[in-house]
Order: C-alpha cells, then structure tokens, then sequence
C-alpha cells in the first residue's frame, strides 16, 4: 500500500468519528489549536525562516516571499482565525429545507460533511492553519499538501494541530501532511473513493493540472484578474483612494486589483491624478495608447516609462501579476468597460466607482463574477473580511460554491426521510 493510500484511509477512518463529534467538541479542538499555535510560534517563525531563506537565496520574488512569510503576527492571525471559526455557528446539521409530504413522510434535507478534503496550495503556510480549521470545524478529515518552498513551516504547523486535536480526544488524523513529491500528488489526485473533494489554491498552473489529472472531484479556486472601473459619474477622490487600496495594499494575494479602466469623460483628470500616485506607491502601469499618452502630458514627465508606464500588449490585460503591477486601458462607455471585463476577467472580483445608481445596477446586473463591488476595495473579496472566518479560497467556478468558500460550503447534504409505514404503490 502506497503512502498515499494509507495517509486516506487514515483520514477516511478519522472523518468517521469527526462526523460524529459535537459542536463542543470541535469548538475546543479549534480553542486547544489557536493556543497551541500561539505557544509555539517561536519553533513556527524559525522553521518558517529556512523556508524564506531557501526561497531568496533560489531568487524568488519578492511578492511570493512575502506569501511565503511568517512573523508573530501572522501566526497570532492564523489562531485568531481559529477562534473566529469556534465562535462561527457549525453547519453541520443545519435543515436547508423541510417539509412535510401528502402522503406523511416528513422529508429534510441536512447539511453533512463531505467526508474527507484534499487541499493542494502553494507557498502561503497560513492557508494550512485555516484549511485545518475550516475542515475541523465542518466536520471534515483533511489531507494538507503545500508546496515544498514551504515545507519546513507546514510540517511545523500541522504537527502543532494534529496534536492539539489529539489533546481534545479528536483522532490526531483529522489533519495530515501529504508529501511534496510530484508522485505523491499525483496518487492524491487519483484517490476517488478515500478523497471525496480536491479543492487547488494558487496560481493558474496549479489550478489547471488539478483540474486536468485528477479523477477526484475538484472544487477549482479561480486566480484573481480583478477590475476597478472609474465611471463616468465617479467621485474621483474616492475612485484614487479605492484604487490604491485595491492595488497596493497587499499586492501578492488574489483579490488585490489588477487592471484598472477608465470611462473616457473623466479619463484626464483622473490620469492626472492617479498616474502620479500609482508611480509614488512603486506601481508599473501597463497602459493602452490613451494610458501611455496621459502619463507623457503629466507636468513632471518627459517619457512614459519616467511615470511609472509602459505600453500594455494584448498579454497584459489578462495577468495576474500579483506584483506591483497593473494593467490600464480608457473605455468609451460602461458597456466598454463590461465587455473588456467579459473579456478578460478570471470571474473573481470586479468593481465600480460610481455616483450612479443605475450605472451600479446596471454594472452587477452584466458582470459575471463571483463578487461584484460598488464604490469600495477588491480587497474586501475575502472570507474573514465577509465573516465567514478563515476561508479555504475563493471559488470562480459556478457548481456547488461561488466566491469565499467558509463553512457551508464545505459540506453537502442528504436527505433524512421519517415515516410511519408507509409504501409505495
């Protein structure tokens, strides 16, 4: 029997008893977790620091080091998640509909666990301490396999909270490492009977190679080519402070903004504006030929490339930089901006600024995203930020789960049927 194999039948036996645990009880797993990353965090930030020395000295950018990274208050964030999640109502057992039938059967359908999570993710080892507690929480048995530029912090993790699990008479098994090696994914995504759901959290390539081999089911998380759009009747100074959140505030992570738009009757004076501040803020605008014409009439100056701008090929309008980086293109009209955004959006999050009610409206009615924003941050597409608690990713796919993917949407249902004897003629 392969590793693999054994490591699901040991996650397999251990979402039996999982299953069948009280809310009580998983909410002290979650507690014992939280205070076992806290007490620990000096053994975690250690072994996270071979890891980002690795990544450096291999020459990794900047903006995956900084996914990669971990410090106190990142691993203190990572135990808060875990609090929030215990404070969080359990789905488990929750009646999404019932009724009684004509005939007497009294039908309900209830919110079950899947059973056992696959996760496969790269580099952010704060992913394992959420994806454990989610999958806690929700009565499933999950199998962590991160990336090996963070090994060394996720084997220091998951050791903290099988333990910790084990502490609260929780199998230490309902959370299990899965080696890094190319074989061993493999076998995991081939594992349809002892994993019921592979969920890929990371770039393109990740996702698409999960989705293309695996014969387990796939919940596939989408990467983030996230709009702001500027409006025609937009307030500018709140269009600028948006964009630069959306942009910069965490340029490395899914939901930051990667390509901005720009209605036409307000496209100078917001260039104006904005160019100089997204150069100040140590941004790199891939813009149209309007873009590129609006950063050399800027007082300050003489080339483009001098404001922070460069021209943008047809590539750039469809990356996900998650760097300092940005696309930008001026459209003629909402309609513009909608079908650019149809165009080249990966369904993540989209946004508009706007003083219009019926250009909002009409803007959430035509974009096909998981979360469509008026007048604030793409940042905010986020499972803590919508309180949900930690999330496992944020789903841009439209069967089963949609958008940040919290507790419910870690379960499925069945129905329980109550009778009196009756039978079917």
């Amino acid at each position: 029997m392969s590793e693999i194999i054994e490591l699901a039948r040991r996650a397999r036996v251990a979402s039996y008893a999982l299953a069948e645990a009280s809310r009580a009880t998983k909410d002290a797993a979650l507690h014992a977790m939280a205070a076992a990353l806290r007490e620990n965090t000096d053994t975690i930030v250690a072994a996270n620091a071979k890891d980002v020395a690795t990544a450096r000295e291999a020459g990794t950018p900047e903006s995956t080091v900084d996914r990669l990274a971990l410090n106190p208050a990142r691993v203190d964030g990572m135990a808060a998640g875990l609090e929030q999640l215990a404070g969080l109502t359990d789905p488990v057992g929750e009646v999404v509909r019932g009724y009684t039938l004509p005939n007497g059967l009294e039908l309900r359908q209830v919110r079950v666990p899947f059973g056992v999570v696959g996760i496969i993710y790269e580099a952010r080892p704060n992913v394992t301490a959420d994806a454990a507690g989610i999958c806690l929480k929700s009565g499933n048995a999950v199998l962590l396999r991160g990336s090996s530029s963070a090994a060394a912090s996720n084997e220091a993790i998951i050791a903290v909270l099988r333990d910790a699990a084990e502490s609260t008479g929780l199998p230490a098994d309902v959370v299990q490492g899965v080696p890094t090696d190319r074989a061993a994914v493999k076998e995991l995504m081939q594992a349809r009977g002892l994993v019921d759901v592979l969920i890929p959290r990371g770039g393109a390539g990740l996702i698409q190679t999960v989705v293309g081999e695996s014969s387990v089911p796939v919940i596939e998380t989408g990467v983030g080519n996230c709009h702001v759009y500027i409006d025609a009747d937009a307030d500018l100074d709140l269009g600028l402070e948006i964009l630069l959140n959306s942009k910069t505030q965490r340029p490395s992570v899914c939901n930051a903004a990667e390509s901005l738009l720009v209605h036409s009757a307000v496209a100078s004076e917001f260039l104006a504006r904005a160019l100089p501040a997204l150069a100040a803020a140590g941004v790199t605008v891939h813009g149209d030929p309007t873009v590129v014409a609006a950063s050399k009439n800027t007082s300050a100056a003489t080339d483009a490339d001098e404001r922070g701008v460069v021209a943008a090929t047809e590539e750039d309008f469809g990356t996900e930089y998650n760097s300092l980086d940005l696309s930008a293109a001026v459209v003629e009209s909402l309609e513009d901006a909608v079908q650019h955004i149809r165009r080249y959006s990966s369904g993540h999050t989209e946004a508009i600024i706007t003083r219009s009610q019926a250009a909002a409206r009409r803007f959430t009615q035509a974009v096909d995203s998981a979360a469509v924003v008026v007048n604030a941050s793409t940042r905010f597409t986020d499972g803590g930020e919508f309180g949900f608690g930690a999330e496992i990713g944020i789903s841009t796919q439209k069967l089963h789960a949609r958008g940040p993917m919290g507790l419910p949407e870690m379960t499925s249902t069945k129905y329980i049927v109550i009778g009196e004897g009756q039978i079917r003629t």
